[in-house]
């Protein structure tokens, strides 16, 4: 399948400074239909949603298109989906309504694991914490990197009301086995959220087709503006009843927006949505895909995504067979099914030494734990972490090879 990549780099203006990005999961670059978007928006006239004048509808608008162009993208009806601020503010959110809603109390358990981001932890923690429920640990394999099902399994009963799990993890890349863990958390009663930020930008997901009660991600990681995005089961939303103002709608999902949306960063969504739903027919890779006229866009983002994963699969090899050849370097990242990201440690050099000695060299490959707090832990990695190199839609080979350079030189000099 022809992906081309020199046709998709055309679209990032922050490209042409030569640096090569390997700090995607962070956040990944613009690409200018996404800048232009959130300008236009920003220079129209526009006003709060309402449908008497055109700035109003204006709005109304671009806060429609957005909810389907991200159902689209997630799976999931667009009158689910529901934007915040961040993903991690949504969850806090989301996990203090839900408690309360659902009567969790003593006796009530909440299953979190140590792959995740701590955004997809703490505010269950903090929210089970808070009534006296009871939290347990799905723990992953230091060994492996992975989340065995059965970890989840072991900690599961009768008692557990949610199971908050990742589809990807940030720090090391691990696709844990996601369809068994909803199937499990479904069998003895329990809700699933997911954790879709990381896995959101490499692969295409259905939550209606997987069964998950609650998905979240962040726009910015996959080519979009910085808020956060969760969608669930249209029943459940209607079950949930957050603080909010009193003259704000209790429809659902606005119920769960507080205050006026960002107009301007919705419209940056929706444009890296189509970017994202164009990526095979940019350049060369258009010839070998049928008219995109006659497919819906989300199947434009099925093929989309079929050629981005064969692109950054084959980049992920290549840097992980340069780094594992190299003496005194571990890849951290071994789980058998995972994303374009490698975690690695050279010994005795600190990650932020490494981080600091590759961005000399024009190669952003950032050190941290990245938020995956148990995970770095359980790696014994602690707050250092390690140096983390992520693929994106505009990565190269020669960039691979830059980044592989950059290593090999430091290993050389300890």
């Amino acid at each position: 399948m022809r992906y081309d990549v020199a046709a998709v780099r055309a679209l990032f203006p922050a490209l042409a400074g030569g640096t090569a990005h390997f700090d995607g999961p962070g956040g990944s670059q613009t690409p200018a239909p996404v800048a232009e978007a959130v300008a236009r928006i920003m220079t129209s006239s526009i006003a709060n949603r309402g449908t008497v004048t055109a700035a109003e509808r204006l709005a109304d608008d671009v806060v429609r298109e957005t909810r389907s162009a991200m159902g689209d993208l997630l799976g999931s009806d667009p009158g689910t989906v529901v934007f915040g601020r961040s993903m991690t503010a949504n969850t806090m959110d989301l996990a203090r309504t839900l408690a309360r809603a659902h009567g969790w109390g003593p006796g009530d358990e909440v299953v979190v694991t140590s792959l995740d981001h701590d955004g997809n932890v703490r505010p269950w923690v903090i929210a089970a914490e808070a009534v006296g429920a009871t939290v347990r640990w799905a723990e992953l394999d230091p060994a492996t990197g992975e989340l065995p099902v059965e970890a989840v399994r072991e900690v599961l009963s009768g008692r557990t009301r949610l199971v908050a799990v990742t589809a990807a993890s940030n720090l090391v890349g691990t696709r844990p086995d996601l369809p068994a863990v909803v199937a499990a958390a479904h069998d003895v009663g329990a809700l699933v959220h997911v954790d879709a930020v990381h896995l959101a930008a490499h692969d295409l997901l259905d939550r209606e087709a997987l069964g998950a009660d609650l998905v979240a991600c962040s726009p910015y990681k996959f080519l979009g503006p910085h808020l956060g995005v969760t969608c669930g089961r249209a029943d459940l939303l209607e079950e949930l009843h957050p603080d909010k103002l009193l003259p704000s709608s209790d429809a659902v999902p606005e119920r769960f927006e507080l205050g006026t949306l960002p107009y301007e960063l919705l419209a940056g969504t929706t444009a890296a949505v189509e970017v994202l739903a164009g990526l095979a027919w940019e350049g060369e890779g258009a010839a070998e895909h049928p008219d995109p006229a006659g497919l819906s866009r989300r199947e434009r983002l099925a093929a989309s995504f079929a050629a981005l994963h064969e692109h950054e699969e084959g980049l992920r090899v290549r840097a992980e067979d340069g780094l594992r050849a190299m003496d005194g370097v571990t890849v951290h990242s071994r789980a058998a099914h995972r994303t374009p990201t490698l975690l690695f440690t050279l010994d005795g050099v600190e990650p932020a030494a490494v981080h600091r000695r590759l961005a000399d060299r024009g190669v952003n490959a950032p050190a941290s734990h990245f938020y995956a707090w148990e995970a770095s832990h359980r790696l014994g990695l602690g707050a250092g972490g390690g140096v983390r190199v992520g693929m994106a839609p505009y990565t190269t080979a020669d960039e691979v090879d830059r980044l592989l350079e950059g290593v090999a030189e430091l290993a050389a000099r300890r």
